[in-house]
């Protein structure tokens, strides 16, 4: 492997660890739904569904740039702790934490990609802003009011 190749073989890891992680995002968005309740019910319900929809386009991007490389897509599912807090403070707590654990993952393919594949280095850019924003989205609902 030259400077300017990537390591499939990392590579290919990594996109499956973002594969399990955002399929756990399905999961973990989907069941806070369900267990939102309260004044604010229907909007956080919304929301959360939202959220759950786009890990699976995320998680579905990541397995199909693992094909693009030639492996093979992961059928595992990344943690699933619970810690049984619904109260909604809680659950975006939660969220924030799974989140961060999703933007790390992007920043290390970054790492793995910079300068040496533009497709996947710009797929990793792309991720980490939207990641981000999730992120800040999370820390100003977790603000309390005034």
């Amino acid at each position: 492997m030259t400077d300017n190749e990537i390591d499939q073989d990392k590579v290919i890891a990594v996109l499956n660890k973002i594969l399990e992680t955002e399929l756990a995002g399905v999961v973990r968005y989907t069941h806070y739904s369900l267990m939102v309740l309260g004044f604010n019910r229907i909007p956080i319900v919304s929301w959360m569904r939202g959220q759950a929809s786009e890990s699976m386009t995320h998680a579905t991007e990541a397995g199909e740039l693992v094909t693009h490389l030639g492996g093979h897509p992961s059928l595992g599912i990344g943690p699933l702790l619970e810690t049984m807090q619904h109260d909604i403070g809680a659950i975006l707590q939660e969220s924030l934490e799974h989140e961060m654990l999703a933007l790390s993952m992007y920043r290390e393919l970054l790492q793995l990609v910079q300068d040496r594949d533009v497709m996947l280095e710009e797929y990793a850019r792309r991720m980490i802003a939207q990641e981000e924003m999730h992120a800040g989205d999370m820390r100003k609902m977790l603000k309390k009011p005034g």
